[in-house]
Parts: structure tokens; sequence; C-alpha cells
């Protein structure tokens, strides 16, 4: 899984960089929210002890709280879309 989204993320790379690199940092900045958010998805029944049934009896695990990992994933977006309208607005000169 690990190498798939190594290859999916350099593979990504290579064609917001073909676009120049400002199209590269608003998606590069956009795209941080996508660790976070799968971080608060795995969290989603945190935080503390969970126990879940298994065939052979228990299996326990320790989750962090998702809140703080949802907020820093939707700042992200919020910022890389921001950048995105910013980038887009057309400039205006003086005169």
């Amino acid at each position: 899984m690990g190498t798939a989204l190594i290859v999916l993320a350099v593979t990504a790379a290579v064609f917001l960089l073909r676009k120049g690199p400002r199209a590269a940092v608003v998606g590069g900045v956009a795209g941080l929210a996508l660790p976070a958010f799968h971080l608060a998805y795995l969290n989603r029944e945190g935080p503390g002890n969970v126990c879940h049934a298994t065939a052979g009896g228990s299996t326990c695990v320790d989750e962090y709280a998702p809140l703080p990992f949802l907020v820093v994933g939707a700042l992200l977006f919020v910022a890389g879309f921001l950048l995105f309208l910013m980038r887009k607005r057309p400039h205006q000169g003086n005169g």
C-alpha cells in the first residue's frame, strides 16, 4: 500500500511540475490534507483503547482523538483552495 502511494505521489508531482511550480505548490498544500483525513478516519472511534470482537476473541488498539487530524486536514484543504483562487484571479495593474 505504501509503495503504491509513493508511486502515485511521484506521478502527480511530475504532472503538477509540468504546469509550473505554482500549480505544484497549490496542489501540494491541498494534497497534504489527504493523510490528515486518513488518520482522522483511522482513529474515528478514539480516543482511548478500542476493542473489537474477532473469531478468536478480541483485538484492542489505542487510538488518538480524530478531531485534531480532521481540523488540520480541513485547514490544509481550505488553504490550498484559497491559494488556487488567489492564483486564478487576474492581476490588476495601476494605470
